[in-house]
């Protein structure tokens, strides 16, 4: 199979954007075009103002837009001139009909396979880059070849394995990069000239190949192993706060076991983000369509857990202030559902927000990337929720501060100042574990940390 050198992407969101602009620094002999239907997105990319906040990314587009990285809304043209497709538009879950709430909805990844075939000029590599379900790719083969179309298309699977937040680093220096294909002379050839992009400049014993259907639910099985491990340690850091054992020094212990490693075994107040969720229940549906209701059962308590833990908090919260909040003054600092990310889809803090609004307490959010977002989502709240990017503004007078998201400059906050600002008794609730408690008791907070024994001068 020839040199892919005309490199597409449909979809120009979390996924798409970064991958591309990463393909276009390390492959300069490489065209990379990034299309989408949203025009303001595209204008976006191509402006000082990127879609989303991303370390590094500003730096990457910046050093390969207009030299071999393109954006653009004229997918048609990008498509007859394609040599091969990655396409990441949204798979988000349905929210209607069959499988609703857990199966994952298509209607955007059977549209763009319509609109690939209608304008394609000549044979296809088309690669999945949205998270599917398994054996889409069969799916997406048969629309593509439907029809009566003269042309022949590969369907390859190249699952994102990226954090939000160290995306661009992860593009980089990627731990794997997974391409499944068939396995005919046709699909090997194809997995063979994908392979050959990202060789470029990740090693070749870190791309791993597979066939399609096992690369497919292999993207949904990492999700959920990973989400796993966050509500475990959360399911243990209720435990902890009943019996004064530190969920901190008990993830320490059992992530020096070599056989679990440390890693996501932080408590909190609950993960969040576009994938966990979605690919979970996706696993979920896909087990209950094969009549697997005990392992559907398993990982649908994974979504369960972590719906408790952010419920958990808020109780928390009503019980530590005398079991009311309403007309009072609370600060949450971060709205983003991780620290260096403008994400908030799935965030904690929206269900935390959203509870303590209808408990009728005075909210103000505080964000360094994410208070666009946020004042989208709370809009229903009206005046009972105010927006503050000073963090210092945001907790005067508050009653009480929670940190929802483990920003570091929140944490480098001058806290005796927080505290001389705000209203007595002076609460703090650490959702994510990142401030340093003693200190903060010492300075006169009564402070309540997931997963530990509450700290309180009413003791």
């Amino acid at each position: 199979m020839k040199k892919l050198q005309n490199i597409l992407c449909i979809g120009a969101g979390y996924v798409g954007g970064p991958t591309m602009a990463m393909i276009a620094k390390k492959c300069p002999g490489r065209k990379v075009t990034v299309v989408d239907i949203n025009a303001a997105r595209i204008a976006a990319w191509k402006s000082d103002s990127l879609p989303f906040y991303e370390p590094g990314l500003r730096e990457v587009v910046r050093d390969t837009i207009g030299k071999n990285l393109f954006f653009s809304t004229d997918i048609k043209s990008a498509v007859a001139e394609a040599d091969v497709v990655f396409v990441a538009v949204n798979t988000p879950t349905k929210t209607f009909g069959q499988g609703a709430g857990r199966a994952a909805d298509l209607q955007y990844w059977e549209k763009t396979a319509r609109e690939i075939q209608d304008w394609a000029t000549h044979d296809l590599v088309v690669v999945e880059k949205s998270t599917l379900p398994v054996r889409t790719a069969t799916a997406m083969k048969r629309v593509l070849e439907s029809g009566g179309s003269p042309y022949r298309f590969e369907v390859l699977s190249n699952p994102e394995f990226l954090a939000e937040g160290t995306a661009i680093a992860d593009l980089e220096n990627p731990d794997r990069v997974l391409v499944g294909s068939a396995e005919t002379p046709e699909g090997l050839a194809a997995r063979e000239a994908v392979v050959d992009i990202y060789a470029e400049w990740v090693p070749r014993d870190r791309i791993l190949t597979t066939n399609v259907w096992s690369s497919e639910l292999s993207k949904l099985a990492a999700n959920a192993f990973l989400a796993q491990r966050i509500s475990s340690v959360n399911a243990l850091s209720e435990l902890c706060e009943k019996t004064g054992a530190d969920v901190t020094e008990v993830a320490r212990a059992i992530g020096c076991d070599s056989r679990i490693g440390p890693k996501f075994l932080k408590a909190g107040v609950g993960f969040g983000g576009s994938c966990f969720k979605k690919d979970i229940l996706n696993l979920v549906y896909l087990c209950e369509s094969q009549g697997l209701g005990e392992a559907a059962a398993y990982w649908n308590s994974v979504v369960e857990m972590n719906a408790h833990q952010e419920t958990r908090f808020v109780a928390g919260m009503l019980r530590a202030m005398f079991n009311t909040v309403a007309g009072k003054r609370v600060a949450l600092l971060g709205y983003a559902f991780k620290a260096d990310t403008s994400d908030t889809r799935e965030t904690p803090a929206k269900v935390v927000a959203d509870l303590l609004a209808e408990e009728r307490a005075d909210l103000v959010v505080c964000d360094p990337h994410a208070l666009d977002n946020a004042r989208v989502e709370l809009a229903p709240h009206g005046d009972s929720v105010t927006f503050e990017s000073d963090p210092y503004r945001a907790v005067a007078g508050a009653d009480a501060v929670a940190v929802l998201t483990d920003w570091r400059q929140f944490a480098a906050l001058d806290w005796r100042r927080v505290f001389d600002s705000m209203r007595k008794p002076a609460f703090l609730f650490d959702g994510r574990n990142c401030l340093d408690h003693k200190a903060l008791f010492d300075i006169g907070f009564h402070v309540f940390a997931v997963g530990k024994a509450p700290m309180s001068h009413f003791d």
